[in-house]
């Protein structure tokens, strides 16, 4: 953190706590010219309005709210770059990648500075390793019936693959459904495990170079053509010989290929639409999707579990 930036919070926090000292005393002193419980002359509804101070047990519980505060930015850190004396840390700062984490983890261990999220992880890593551990023996098809098991992937599925695939694992535009039987990569439970350990990179070249813009609107008419859309048949024609090109990803039928992650193209599900214009910009610009590996983030044990999950969704379809 700046020192611009230390002290910007440092005097907003120490002013708002002294502004509330200052109006506590305000409000406590009488300006009113009335003296203390007596009648302020006022009167509404029959109840009349007395000169009160403010009840004694308020006022002192206010003011041990303003030591308190003082007392807590002297012991933990909330003052800008100041740590507070007891040296306590919610979490290693500055860290950029779970490289760094792991390693501030290590170096932390070392020195005796373990900060109250390493304290956090070891002891979610007490008790919760053994029932990782419990599941990771279980083969996935049976995990895929265990209601607890299906509860836990679930979590993790909602923690880590949500942001992509949606809280109910149906997709959006770019991102695929899980919860159909139409996979890019395989849908069998090793096939999702490495999908989640090693990742994915979509390699949707773009055509644009290749076939121009007429080339390209004649393929995108046949690949809508394979999935029993209407379409132009002269540009159909010209379209399926053009399609060779993309035959060597898709094959010659248009029904993909999952060792390279190729669509199926005769089924009418789209990844990235199945409009005109969608197909005529992937056409045009290619895809490039990424699914990242989760192989360091959850770690063997927990793909274990959210594989289990994924391919359950999938099993009564």
């Amino acid at each position: 953190m700046s020192s611009f930036w230390s002290i910007w919070i440092t005097v907003i926090t120490l002013g708002t706590i002294i502004g509330c000292f200052l109006l506590l005393r305000w409000c406590l002193s009488n300006k009113t010219g009335v003296p203390e419980g007596e009648d302020m002359h006022h009167e509404y509804d029959g109840i009349l309005e007395i000169n009160n101070q403010l009840p004694r047990w308020w006022t002192i519980m206010f003011y041990a709210t303003i030591v308190w505060g003082f007392l807590y930015f002297i012991l933990y850190p909330g003052l800008g770059s100041f740590e507070g004396v007891l040296g306590w840390k919610s979490s290693n700062q500055d860290i950029r990648s779970l490289a760094e984490s792991e390693q501030a983890r290590i170096d932390a261990k070392a020195n005796g500075d373990i900060v109250q999220y390493d304290r956090e992880l070891d002891f979610a890593e007490e008790r919760f390793a053994p029932i990782f551990a419990a599941y990771a023996k279980q083969p996935i098809e049976s995990l895929a019936k265990d209601p607890e098991a299906l509860k836990v992937g679930q979590r993790l599925f909602s923690q880590n693959c949500s942001q992509c695939h949606g809280s109910d694992a149906r997709g959006q535009r770019g991102f695929p459904n899980l919860t159909d039987n139409d996979w890019l990569y395989g849908g069998t439970p090793a096939k999702i495990t490495e999908t989640l350990t090693l990742g994915r990179q979509a390699a949707m070249p773009a055509q644009l170079a290749a076939m121009g813009e007429k080339g390209i609107e004649e393929v995108a008419a046949y690949a809508l053509s394979l999935s029993g859309r209407q379409v132009d048949p002269d540009l159909k024609e010209k379209g399926k010989v053009r399609f060779a090109i993309c035959s060597a990803c898709h094959g010659p039928d248009g029904k993909g290929n999952q060792a390279l992650g190729a669509p199926n193209l005769t089924d009418n599900i789209w990844l990235y639409g199945g409009s005109h214009k969608a197909v005529t910009e992937t056409l045009t610009y290619g895809r490039n999707g990424v699914m990242p590996s989760f192989k360091k983030t959850l770690g063997e044990e927990k793909i274990h579990l959210v594989a289990a999950y994924v391919y359950s969704l999938s099993q009564d379809k």
